[in-house]
């Protein structure tokens, strides 16, 4: 059976300031950080980062671990939720799954 790609997204909080030349993108709660000469190269610079750093976490298996010292806990609330005005960014996360091998229940 051939392997099925599934797309996991996240949207992050970002900040983008000018520093002379520069436009300098960062990530604060993941601590991810990038620059570019316009402010579309920053952030199309921080998305690329973003998504090599969760992508790595994910193949050492650290991930959750680096989410928990980031301070992300699960969140189970009422319907509405109330998003801080913030700049965000969208990052997928392509993934393949091997439907070959079971994944039997995990909780």
């Amino acid at each position: 059976m051939p392997d099925t790609v599934v797309m996991f997204s996240v949207k992050l909080p970002i900040e983008i300031v000018k520093r002379k030349k520069w436009y300098l993108a960062s990530c604060r709660v993941l601590d991810v950080h990038s620059q570019g000469e316009t402010e579309y190269r920053a952030k199309k610079n921080l998305k690329e980062s973003l998504t090599l750093f969760l992508t790595s976490c994910f193949e050492k298996g650290t991930l959750d671990e680096v989410l928990k010292e980031c301070g992300f806990t699960p969140y189970t609330a009422p319907e509405k939720l109330h998003v801080p005005k913030h700049n965000y960014i969208n990052v997928s996360l392509p993934m393949l799954i091997d439907e070959s091998k079971s994944c039997g229940y995990h909780a």
